[in-house]
This record gives C-alpha cells, sequence and structure tokens, in this order.
C-alpha cells in the first residue's frame, strides 16, 4: 500500500510530460497513399465492370473479350471457337473478381503488407469456380431459366 501513491505519483507525471497532439501535428495522407487509393478504385471499378456481379457487363465488356479469346484460339484449328470463347467468358469474370480483390485492398488496408499473388490467385479463381458451379446448379434445377443457344430444328 505505500507503493500505492508512489505510482500515482509516476502515472500523472507521466500524463503530463505526454506530447499533445495538435490538428495541426496529425499526419496527412501522403502522395503514395492517394495514388495507392486512387489505383485501388480504378481497379475495384474495372474488376466490378468484368465480375459476374454487373449485370449489364456482359455484352459490353465480357462477351467481346470471349469471343477475341474464342478468335484467337480458332487461329488454330475452327473447333476451338466455341469452347474457348466460353472459357474466355469464364476467364473474363475471374479476371474481374481478382481485379476488384486487389483494388479493394489497396483502398481499405490500412497499413501496407505484403502481398501473396499466389494466395490471390487461388481465392479469386476458387471463389469464380464456386460461382459458376452455383449457376450450373441453378440452371440444371430449373430455378434458373437459361436461353436454347443451338438447339437443333
Amino acid at each position: 500500500m505505500e507503493s500505492a501513491p508512489k505510482v500515482i505519483q509516476e502515472l500523472s507525471l507521466a500524463v503530463n510530460t505526454a506530447p499533445e497532439r495538435s490538428p495541426q501535428t496529425v499526419p496527412h495522407e501522403s502522395p503514395k497513399n492517394i495514388f495507392k487509393k486512387l489505383r485501388g478504385g480504378f481497379l475495384l471499378v474495372l474488376g466490378y465492370l468484368l465480375s459476374p456481379l454487373c449485370w449489364w457487363n456482359d455484352l459490353l465488356f465480357n462477351l467481346p473479350i470471349a469471343y477475341f479469346f474464342g478468335y484467337l484460339c480458332s487461329l488454330l484449328s475452327p473447333k476451338l471457337l466455341i469452347p474457348c470463347s466460353i472459357i474466355g467468358y469464364w476467364l473474363s469474370n475471374v479476371v474481374g473478381i481478382l481485379l476488384m480483390q486487389y483494388g479493394s485492398k489497396d483502398i481499405f488496408q490500412k497499413d501496407s503488407q505484403e502481398r501473396n499473388l499466389k494466395k490471390e490467385l487461388l481465392s479469386g479463381l476458387v471463389s469464380s469456380t464456386i460461382y459458376t458451379i452455383v449457376i450450373i446448379l441453378l440452371i440444371q434445377l430449373k430455378i434458373l431459366d437459361a436461353p436454347v443457344l443451338f438447339a437443333k430444328s
């Protein structure tokens, strides 16, 4: 009990000698952080436009990208146009999800941590694959209605 007043005295001394923070000493965001947030915002918007979360993006972005990818593959063999277009469509959605993840980390992450590209790619591939499987299951279970593109007459 005799040391209690001594501890209180030391604490009050420490509090009184602590530097006060005025509004002028609050650190401002550096140009590097502002650039990082702008880059993150750009990647987030671009990723959203390519991702399956944007409902109107297919006609303007994903299908032309998918067709171009299928066209490039069809230069090797004409039979590859449709399968590679489907793969190109899926890849454009995966790239969109990855860009959204990358951009959101730039915007929302306070401290700069080292990125693990393998982990981010794996996370994006897994989430996109799960999304694709869920959509296929919903179509197979007749919960979603899909157009008949290649009906035999």
